[in-house]
C-alpha cells in the first residue's frame, strides 16, 4: 500500500454505475483512467476527461487502485483474468453486486494474485449516487479500507462494517431484500388505485405519508426477531385475513395479486405450523430454519 498517487484511479465496467462513478471521480479533480468491454462506453467518459485505456492491464498499470463494477463476480475473474500478471502491488475495490460468499472467493482470488481487495455494496438511489440518501458499504482489511478512504470518497458517504470480505453484500443484499418486493407491492398499488378509476397523484402523498412508519415497525421487528420473531397465532390468523382483502380488492380491479398471495401463504403456514406447535412460530423463524 504505496499510495503511489492518492489523486488518481482507474474504474473498470461503465454501466450506469461505472459512468456516474467517473463523473464523480472527475468532478473531484481525480484524474481517471477508464476501460470497458464495448469501446462507445468509454470513448464517452474520454469526452468528459476520462482517460481510455486499450487493455485492461493497462487500466490497471496506470493507477495503483482500481475500483470495478461490473454485473457479478463472475465478470471480474473474466476480465482481471486477461491481465493477472498486472495485479501484483494493485488494490482492486470491487463495488459490483454478488452473493457474500462469491465475494469472498473474490476477495482470495484478488490476493492470491498478490493485490489488497475491497468489497462495497452501493446502496444508491438508482444510478444517482449524489443523492443524499447515498451510501456504500466497504468490508475487507481495515487497513486497506483507511489507507484509500479518502481516494474513494467522492463516490458517496462510506459505512466501513468489518473484515469480512462478504460482510459489505450480506448487509447490502439484505437492503434489496425488502426493495425488491416493495417495488412490486407499489406498482400493484398503484395498479389497483388506477384500475379502479383513481387518480395516483392523489394517492401518492398518502403512500409517502404511510412509510414514515416503517422506521418504527423496523425497529419493532428488528427487536422481536432478537426473540424469536414477531407474531401469534392470532395475529397470523389477523394477517392472513387481510391478504385475502387485499387480494379481492386487486381482483376485483383486474389487478394481479400474486404478490399477495405468497404473502398470505407465508401467514397461513405460520398460522398452522404455530396451531400444530402449540407455541407461536413467527415467520422469521420459519425464514431462517431455511425450509422450503
Amino acid at each position: 500500500m504505496s499510495q503511489q498517487n492518492t489523486r488518481s484511479v482507474s474504474v473498470i465496467g461503465l454501466g450506469p454505475m461505472g459512468q456516474a462513478m467517473v463523473r464523480a471521480f472527475l468532478a473531484a479533480g481525480i484524474e481517471v483512467t477508464v476501460w470497458n468491454r464495448s469501446p462507445e462506453k468509454a470513448e464517452a467518459m474520454a469526452g468528459l476527461g476520462a482517460k481510455r485505456a486499450a487493455t485492461v492491464a493497462e487500466a490497471l498499470a496506470a493507477n495503483e487502485v482500481t475500483v470495478l463494477s461490473l454485473t457479478h463476480y463472475a465478470a471480474m475473474y473474466e476480465v482481471l483474468g486477461q491481465a493477472t500478471d498486472g495485479l501484483a502491488g494493485k488494490v482492486i475495490a470491487n463495488l459490483s453486486s454478488d452473493s457474500p460468499e462469491n465475494a469472498r472467493k473474490g476477495g482470495e482470488w484478488v490476493r492470491s494474485h498478490g493485490a489488497e481487495f475491497l468489497s462495497g455494496g452501493f446502496m444508491s438511489a438508482g444510478d444517482n449516487i449524489s443523492h443524499p440518501a447515498s451510501y456504500i458499504f466497504y468490508s475487507g482489511p481495515r487497513e486497506v479500507f483507511d489507507a484509500y478512504a479518502e481516494l474513494l470518497r467522492p463516490l458517496s458517504p462510506q459505512e466501513y462494517l468489518g473484515t469480512d470480505d462478504g460482510l459489505a453484500q450480506v448487509f447490502y443484499q439484505a437492503l434489496l431484500i425488502t426493495f425488491h418486493p416493495w417495488m412490486l407491492a407499489f406498482d400493484q398499488a398503484l395498479a389497483l388505485v388506477e384500475r379502479s378509476g383513481h387518480d395516483i397523484d392523489q394517492f401518492l402523498p398518502y403512500a409517502q405519508r404511510s412509510s414514515e412508519a416503517y422506521p418504527f415497525f423496523m425497529a419493532e421487528y428488528a427487536e422481536a426477531a432478537k426473540n424469536g420473531g414477531w407474531g401469534d397465532l392470532a395475529s397470523f390468523e389477523m394477517m392472513y385475513a387481510g391478504a385475502q382483502h387485499i387480494i379481492d380488492a386487486s381482483t376485483d380491479a383486474g389487478v394481479d395479486a400474486t404478490l399477495s398471495r405468497v404473502a398470505q401463504q407465508w401467514w397461513a403456514r405460520a398460522r398452522d405450523v404455530s396451531a400444530t406447535s402449540g407455541r407461536p412460530v413467527s415467520i422469521f423463524e420459519l425464514m431462517r430454519s431455511g425450509d422450503s
